[in-house]
């Protein structure tokens, strides 16, 4: 399979330049277990289902960030009329929940909030961003692999006083 062998080099690179998993599954669009998988001499495992997503595709053309992020914000809308709940804001997790979280707080006329995970801490939120305290948030983020980010995030969302809503993904 060439694509996986493309896959680990690719991953063993980044691990050489001194990325942890956790940076190498972020930069890669891929889940940490699939990393470590990919970084393990045993080629006769099979892979995690998530082995390759092709997000260059979508990341490279803003206006195919912005077609998802639409659907993403139709999806919230739809579900804080039948759940009954108000957003204040919409949180990207960075790195690539970002661009998702811009465009739908465009859209939907809310303030942005950024967070920034930590692979040994739970992560902070940006105060160049909007304040949580007292608000209904959003979380948003491209994939969910392990869950752990996105659990570090409403950790962090109650942390600073806020009411985490939702939470969506691709």
């Amino acid at each position: 399979m060439m694509e996986i062998q493309a896959l680990r080099e690719k991953a063993k690179k980044l691990k050489e330049s001194g990325l942890n998993a956790y940076e190498i599954a972020s930069e890669m669009n891929i889940a940490e277990e699939t990393v470590e998988w990919l970084l393990s001499k045993e080629e006769k495992e099979k892979p995690g289902k998530d082995v390759k997503i092709g997000w260059r595709s979508i990341g490279v053309y803003p206006s195919r960030i912005r077609y998802i992020a639409s659907a993403m914000a139709d999806i919230i809308l739809e579900e804080a009329e039948n759940r009954e709940f108000d957003v204040d804001t919409i949180i990207g997790i960075a790195i690539n929940g970002i661009p998702y979280a811009t465009f739908i707080a465009e859209e939907l006329d809310l303030e942005l909030a950024i967070f920034r995970p930590h692979t040994e801490k739970v992560g902070v939120f940006s105060s160049n961003y909007a304040g949580l305290k007292n608000k209904n948030a959003v979380i948003v983020d491209d994939v969910i692999g392990s869950g752990k980010t996105m659990r570090k995030a409403i950790t962090a969302t109650k942390k600073e006083g806020g009411n985490p809503v939702l939470c969506v993904t691709l």
